[in-house]
């Protein structure tokens, strides 16, 4: 008989001892500010919905509409019988919408990460990560036939000796978050771009939690830094959070996308994304476009809620952006805090390794558009009556 069962009882045992067992919140309830989590009601502080447009009613109306035209599933892959008209009009739009000449569609932004590395990078080539990206640009990298390095967070110079030194290598690919989704901070995108222009490296950024909240209409960090779309190699987007649907996609030249349509595998074999998250996310494309109220009151909340917090000597992180942690560094310390803000009727997610590294765990606080100032006095108010030490 199988020792499986035996052998992961110790893990998980361990791991609950450590205080990393993870578990899962049945949410009861649309994805708004005040939830309902295993029969109890929060305000919580812990969506990636930025813009407040998974709810929207022209969201769910345009979702109820596309299910009664096109069914629920897309029924194959995209390159057997899934590509419908209307992805191919969203991949359209969200070309337009971040200004390079194309765009392919993924189910997720995990997904998009594992494809692009995976088509790109093989035996003889070499990635450079910012330590903080995503673990899905981390395990991309790993299983590809490539090899990996990773530059301390944000330090350009180390990224330059790095690829001063590795020359070695047939492909270099130098991938970055736009901003970090557990820091908030912003990388350095121009100079990371004159870094690889030096040395002839690729450029690939995630602008997971950029598009839709930067740039003036939303057009994420290349609208929002004034680039020009042939600066960026490759460019990631996710559909999920400020635009409040799923999916994702990777933008760039017509011979990337064309490429990625070859090899990609995580593109290539699997269920296309369902056409009915493609026809909402045109319509929650169109009101990002327009609806310019929505980042300008997002942007006031930020700002408020830092105002609020400096005020109540709470130990800010170097964040302009949703993403607010609240670093205490034990695990202990970080789920008790958790805890009493639950107590309060407020859910924070407390982020622990390996998740973020050792002695970082944190609070992570996230706003929307969807929330009130009230809502982040009341945050505020919470959070002050908690003893914070910077770890």
């Amino acid at each position: 008989m199988s020792n499986l069962k035996s052998v992961l009882s110790k893990e998980l045992a361990q791991r609950q001892q450590q205080q990393l067992y993870r578990q899962r919140q049945i949410r009861q309830s649309p994805p708004e500010p005040l939830v309902k989590i295993n029969g109890k009601n929060y305000l919580g502080f812990c969506s990636n919905d930025y813009l407040g447009l998974a709810h929207h009613p022209e969201v769910i109306q345009a979702a109820q509409t596309a299910a009664k035209t096109y069914g629920v599933g897309a029924s194959a892959s995209h390159l057997i019988l899934g590509h419908h008209q209307v992805h191919h009009e969203l991949e359209q739009k969200l070309a337009a919408f971040t200004g390079f000449p194309r765009a392919l569609l993924f189910c997720s932004g995990y997904m998009a990460n594992m494809g692009v590395i995976n088509a790109l990078i093989g035996t003889g080539d070499r990635v450079f990560h910012d330590a903080l990206n995503h673990a899905s640009l981390l395990d991309g990298a790993w299983l590809s036939q490539g090899s990996s390095t990773r530059y301390p967070h944000n330090d350009l110079p180390a990224l330059n000796t790095m690829l001063t030194t590795e020359q070695n290598y047939s492909r270099r690919l130098i991938i970055t978050e736009s901003v970090f989704s557990m820091d908030g901070d912003m990388a350095d995108i121009p100079a990371i771009i004159d870094i690889a222009t030096q040395h002839k490296a690729w450029t690939m950024i995630d602008d997971a939690h950029g598009l839709g909240v930067l740039g003036s209409h939303g057009g994420g960090i290349r609208q929002h830094l004034g680039l020009q779309p042939e600066q960026l190699d490759i460019y990631v987007g996710t559909l999920g959070k400020a635009l409040g649907t799923q999916g994702a996609f990777v933008a760039g030249s017509d011979e990337l996308i064309e490429w990625l349509i070859q090899r990609a595998r995580s593109y290539i074999y699997t269920t296309a994304l369902s056409p009915i998250l493609a026809a909402a996310t045109l319509t929650s494309l169109k009101i990002v476009q327009q609806d310019n109220d929505r980042r300008q009151h997002l942007q006031s909340l930020i700002a408020y809620f830092r105002q609020l917090a400096e005020a109540a000597g709470l130990p800010l992180e170097n964040s302009l952006t949703a993403i607010q942690p609240i670093i205490f560094g034990a695990v202990e310390t970080t789920l008790a805090a958790a805890d009493y803000l639950a107590s309060k009727g407020i859910l924070v997610s407390a982020i622990r390794p390996p998740t973020v590294p050792k002695n970082t765990s944190r609070l992570r606080i996230t706003l929307s558009a969807a929330h009130t100032k009230s809502q982040v006095e009341q945050l505020v108010e919470a959070l002050s009556e908690i003893h914070i030490k910077s770890p």
